[in-house]
């Protein structure tokens, strides 16, 4: 009786299940991974599910805990060593080099390990730059993007001074990656490590804390954004979708968001990094960006890694850079960003660029309410407190949070 053939392998009934983060939904990447995934794993499929950045922590760190968990999820860079830490990720040291380890960007790569392991694999990066209004700009007698801040000033009382602009710059109170630009762009280091004991504490007591919260304030007086909301409430795409806001503080997808609101608005958008104090060097800005783990309970570790290698491949890599202007994992897809108006602004902002502290138990001061933004900014700008009062109180808070384990 001759020997039965193997044959190739058969996945009917497997579904996938990934979160992806809002934003990071770029349809022709998905339909791409998804049509390589389909082929790779025959009868397999992959469902993605869409999250909303506001209050994920504490809903990924629920699912993770399942014994139900998504198989694989898009993590935010400077979550990563949080997850990593509380054992819900699965280590991929045995998977570097067929996840392609050796072509990552090393910088970008930092944000995934934790005590030495890979906890992630670096999907992308990206910073906040100026989305503005191309008729209003010119409404406003504007002919030029400012490259300092004086001129970024001087354009901002023009606009708001303009008839037909509502905000010159919309900037919403508790807008935090924002203001976490500003604070490194003034050299502030949110926290400190007392070396005796080694515990961190809030450090937003600094000569540099203050001023970056006193040019937020600034900024944030010409425009009517709230000041006790963050960019979701209300979701701020929409509201410049209205026509009526010149500028905001923003990321590539929520240009795009604008345009499917009002369609109007396509080809009147445009982009420009956020100025510094000199034409020379664009301000610093708050490095976001995403990584892709696996969840440590998944149920189909084979599908997990197999959809890893594919979403992080150079085709779909490429791919992904190209749709949404966020920096590729690797030097060598940068060309990439070429066709991306905010990519190309961002690009020149992107050495500038910086994260959150990579503290394990940063997770914790991020998790809804953040307390740099409810005890210090907002009450700042609603004139509450003195700067010097927000800092202190919200130092206690940043420090009890450090601590939790």
């Amino acid at each position: 009786m001759a020997a039965k053939s193997s044959g190739p392998a058969n996945y009917n009934g497997h579904t996938l299940t990934v979160w992806i983060m809002q934003g990071d939904d770029q349809q022709q990447w998905m339909d791409s991974v998804r049509a390589d995934f389909q082929k790779a794993y025959p009868g397999a499929d992959v469902s993605f599910q869409v999250q909303q950045w506001s209050g994920i922590q504490q809903n990924l760190s629920i699912a993770l805990a399942s014994v139900d968990p998504p198989d694989v999820v898009d993590i935010g860079n400077t979550q990563t060593s949080y997850y990593a830490s509380t054992g819900g990720l699965l280590d991929l040291g045995p998977y570097l080099d067929e996840l392609g380890r050796r072509q990552w960007t090393e910088s970008m790569n930092k944000s995934t390990l934790y005590q030495g392991k890979q906890y992630a694999a670096p999907w992308y990066a990206g910073n906040r730059v100026v989305l503005y209004n191309k008729d209003l700009w010119a409404k406003a007698g504007l002919t030029s993007v400012p490259k300092t801040r004086a001129q970024w000033l001087s354009d901002l009382s023009k606009l708001q001074n303009t008839a037909g602009v509502s905000s010159a710059l919309w900037l919403p109170g508790q807008n935090w990656y924002a203001f976490d630009g500003f604070l490194q762009d003034e050299g502030a280091q949110l926290v400190k490590k007392d070396t005796a004991s080694g515990t961190w504490t809030g450090n937003l007591e600094t000569p540099a804390a203050i001023r970056a919260v006193q040019f937020f304030k600034q900024l944030q007086s010409y425009g009517n954004a709230p000041k006790d909301q963050d960019e979701a409430h209300p979701i701020q795409a929409d509201r410049f979708a209205q026509g009526d806001i010149a500028s905001m503080i923003a990321m590539g997808w929520e240009g795009e968001e604008a345009v499917k609101k009002n369609p109007k608005l396509a080809g009147k958008l445009g982009w420009f990094p956020i100025p510094g104090r000199t034409a020379d060097k664009p301000a610093a800005t708050f490095l976001g960006g995403s990584n892709l783990g696996v969840a440590l309970n998944t149920r189909q570790k084979e599908l997990a890694i197999g959809f890893l290698k594919i979403a992080l491949d150079d085709r779909n890599e490429a791919l992904f850079a190209k749709a949404s202007g966020f920096l590729p994992n690797r030097a060598s897809l940068v060309s990439a960003l070429k066709a991306n108006p905010y990519g190309q602004a961002a690009a020149q902002a992107i050495d500038e660029a910086g994260y959150t502290p990579l503290v394990p138990t940063w997770g914790n001061v991020e998790a809804s309410p953040n307390p740099i933004v409810t005890k210090f900014l907002t009450p700042y700008l609603q004139g509450k407190v003195s700067a010097a009062q927000g800092a202190e109180a919200a130092n206690a808070v940043l420090s009890d949070r450090l601590s939790w384990q």
